[in-house]
């Protein structure tokens, strides 16, 4: 019950800090991504602080290799930017740019039950549960970088 009640507390400080940060609101996250016209810069100082905040506890995390909690933690281990990671980041760059809404807002937003963010987290699911369907052909995958040396197709 205490881990729920953790998970649960942790959960509602990252959306109250989502809500606070206006980063649930399209408009102002529409308004960061156009560098061409009325930009707005006031979401670059909330991503700088969420960074400044979260570097010195991932190398905190990276000594322990247990949560607050005591539980194992599972750090990314893959190193290698393919063509699925590729393809991957470009299509949810430019879900962000369309909607002005990425997953952790979307779902502070479904909260709220807003319209387009129930579109957005709806379909969020369904293209992972396409995803997972897809066929993973690590053998066939080519590396685009890998750690500091390129490999070239």
């Amino acid at each position: 019950m205490i881990r729920r009640l953790t998970a649960f507390g942790f959960g509602l400080l990252f959306g109250l800090g989502l809500l606070l940060s206006g980063m649930t609101d399209p408009d102002r996250v529409k308004a960061f991504l156009d560098f061409t016209g009325d930009w707005n810069p006031a979401l670059a100082l909330v991503m700088g602080g969420a960074t400044a905040t979260a570097m010195p506890l991932f190398a905190w995390i990276k000594r322990r290799n247990r949560s607050i909690m005591g539980d194992p933690l599972a750090m990314p281990s893959q190193r290698v930017i393919d063509a699925r990671l590729v393809v991957g980041s470009a299509i949810f760059g430019l879900g962000w740019g369309m909607a002005g809404i990425c997953p952790g807002p979307g779902l502070v937003m479904a909260g709220h039950l807003a319209p387009g963010a129930l579109v957005f987290v709806g379909t969020a699911i369904l293209g992972a549960r396409l995803a997972e369907c897809l066929p993973r052909r690590r053998a066939e995958v080519t590396p685009v970088y890998s750690g500091t040396q390129r490999v070239l197709p």
